[in-house]
């Protein structure tokens, strides 16, 4: 991977493309049935072109994305397949969605009056709310849209679990909503979906005819969870500078972070600008890989720079720490992170800044 990466490059993400294809089809071999993979938000900062290439080896159904323009970027790129755009759709874009092949979803019966008067035989998929209060035709409600959806362009419906990673009951409590919601139709969908990574791997009756995995295709592992996914991204960056302290010398903005003894502070090349929390300086629990050791992050994490405490060890100018991922036979796991960090899993995939190098291999 070194060989990779230019000397100029002060930080860069890593990303295994054989794991993301890997924790794929451990979703697919456990939920028994096909995938429609999440690729929303850059494929969770990851490179949505990149991973949805690489999934094609999954023989997955489609892709989901967010927004319109998400869509356009992989039809752009080449990806034939169905792209569902989950955020419910708005009228004055449908030109886009048509020009793109994209397929709407619809949680309003205004909304979808209006698809279906535009003509043609363009697909579209129904959001029902069964607990989530988010969006959706609520399930007790679906006499709203029943006579809509009385048309063979009613390719989907599915709902979103608020709790699946709980063992809370409200996993059978929404399932049950669900159907009762689809029962009241007179026609079914060809498709139906509920189930995310957490609800894939850990509830059967969740199944159905597609799966949804998100953050487990990126190595987060979802709480419950039995089945083990493959780790697929390291942070790594470069240390900017060394310096030795004393003892009483104060580190970074605010002078929170006090040296206890005399040692040696380096510079890493990245800060909270590329994603790296602030809590993970001296208030928290963060720690860096450097020089075969784990060493802890001190002082504020700045925007563009972060310090680790790296004692007597002898570290240059140069040399790459890890802020996630393995090295040396060490690693510093998402979950680990995110325990540290405060920040959830998903949080942090999306919040790697859009100036870090995405390296695969």
């Amino acid at each position: 991977m070194e060989s990779m990466i230019a000397p100029r490059s002060r930080a860069w993400v890593e990303v295994s493309l054989a794991a993301v294809v890997e924790n794929a089809r451990t979703v697919a071999r456990t939920a028994g049935t096909r995938l429609l993979p999440i690729v929303k938000a850059n494929a969770y900062g990851l490179g949505a072109v990149a991973v949805s290439m690489a999934l094609e080896a999954v023989d997955p159904w489609g892709y989901g994305v967010a927004t319109v323009e998400e869509g356009v970027e992989l039809r752009a790129a080449g990806i034939p397949r169905p792209i569902l755009v989950l955020l419910a759709a708005a009228a004055a874009r449908f030109p886009e969605y048509r020009a793109a092949g994209l397929t709407p979803v619809f949680d309003t019966a205004s909304a979808l009056e209006a698809w279906l008067a535009g003509g043609g035989d363009a697909p579209f998929h129904l959001e029902i709310d069964t607990g989530m209060a988010r969006g959706g035709v609520r399930w007790d409600e679906m006499e709203r849209v029943a006579r809509l959806v009385d048309t063979p362009r009613f390719e989907g419906a599915f709902t979103q679990f608020h709790s699946s990673e709980c063992a809370d009951g409200s996993m059978p409590r929404q399932l049950e909503r669900y159907h009762a919601a689809l029962a009241r139709l007179p026609r079914p969908p060809r498709l139906r979906h509920v189930a995310n990574s957490a609800a894939a791997l850990l509830e059967p009756a969740a199944a159905l005819d597609l799966v949804r995995p998100g953050v487990f295709l990126y190595g987060g592992t979802p709480g419950g969870a039995v089945v083990p996914g493959r780790a697929v991204v390291s942070i790594r960056a470069r240390v900017a500078s060394v310096r030795r302290v004393r003892a009483g010398d104060t580190v970074s903005y605010n002078a929170r972070w006090t040296a206890p003894r005399d040692t040696t502070v380096a510079t890493l090349g990245i800060g909270y600008a590329d994603g790296v929390p602030p809590s993970l300086g001296p208030d928290g629990h963060g720690t860096a890989l450097l020089a075969g050791t784990r060493r802890p992050i001190v002082g504020t994490v700045t925007m563009d720079l972060t310090m680790v405490d790296v004692g007597d060890l002898a570290v240059q100018v140069g040399d790459v720490a890890t802020l996630l991922g393995a090295a040396d036979g060490l690693m510093l796991t998402l979950g680990e992170v995110s325990l540290a960090s405060g920040v959830q899993p998903r949080g942090l995939l999306t919040g790697l800044g859009t100036r870090l190098p995405r390296l695969y291999e």
